[in-house]
């Protein structure tokens, strides 16, 4: 299995600090954000990352080519990253999700047990990591789950519907290219360049099904404001 980070985005709730770097590349706990996820990805058994890099990129390449790294890493570059949404950095990448793959956002940091969690044993199929909320909250990409399967994502998904929300982790063991073919649907879409790449995951809720792979163990958060950066240390599983 092959992850996929999606790392070209600006980051612009992190100015500061991204004036002059990737947010992929912001250090939390004096580690950069990719390097802690590969970390926790090669510690949960994953042997090679391709990296999508947009703002900064030539950074990001550069970081990859230098650093001793855990596991073998390529790097794509969406030449969009400026127009598109997040999945514009999925469709330049649509060549690594052919084979089994995991797919992360990338300003999200775990500990290595989240991962090791969802990649253990993965459903056949397609599979979303999520977990219950009681209540969604700013930013979250909730998402509605019965019976264990995925049956609607979106971040402006009805509050009475929404039982879990998304850590961005989406895993697939192999799927005859239905993740391919829901990718090219919804892309092709009018102002499909500007949809979140859970609109896929959706998609593919709404045709051949999407197994939720519910977390319990270890920390998570996304990195999305300065704030973020300090409070991941007591952070319980839950973004900011």
């Amino acid at each position: 299995m092959k992850a996929v980070i999606l790392s070209a985005g600006y980051g612009s709730r992190l100015l500061p600090l991204t004036m002059e770097i990737p947010k992929c590349l912001v250090k939390v706990q004096g580690r950069e954000i990719l390097l802690q996820q590969l970390t926790a990805l090669a510690e949960a058994g994953i042997e090679e990352a391709a990296v999508v890099v947009g703002y900064r990129h030539r950074q990001v390449r550069q970081f990859v080519a230098e650093r001793a790294l855990p596991l073998r890493v390529s790097t794509v570059f969406n030449p969009f990253w400026s127009v598109s949404n997040s999945i514009g950095s999925v469709w330049v990448a649509r060549a690594h999700l052919l084979e089994p793959f995991c797919l992360l956002n990338g300003d999200t940091v775990f500990e290595q047990a989240v991962l090791s969690e969802a990649l253990r044993q993965p459903p056949p199929g397609i599979g979303l990591v999520v977990e219950p909320i009681r209540g969604p909250v700013l930013d979250d990409m909730r998402v509605a789950v019965a019976n264990g399967r995925v049956t609607a994502v979106a971040k402006d998904l009805d509050s009475a519907r929404t039982t879990h929300r998304s850590l961005g982790v989406i895993t697939s063991t192999g799927d005859d290219g239905a993740y391919a073919r829901a990718l090219e649907t919804v892309i092709e879409r009018d102002s499909g360049h500007a949809a979140y790449h859970h609109a896929i995951v959706a998609e593919l809720a709404a045709t051949v099904g999407v197994t939720a792979i519910e977390h319990h163990a270890g920390k998570w958060q996304e990195i999305d404001r300065p704030e973020d950066i300090d409070t991941w240390g007591t952070a319980q599983g839950t973004p900011a």
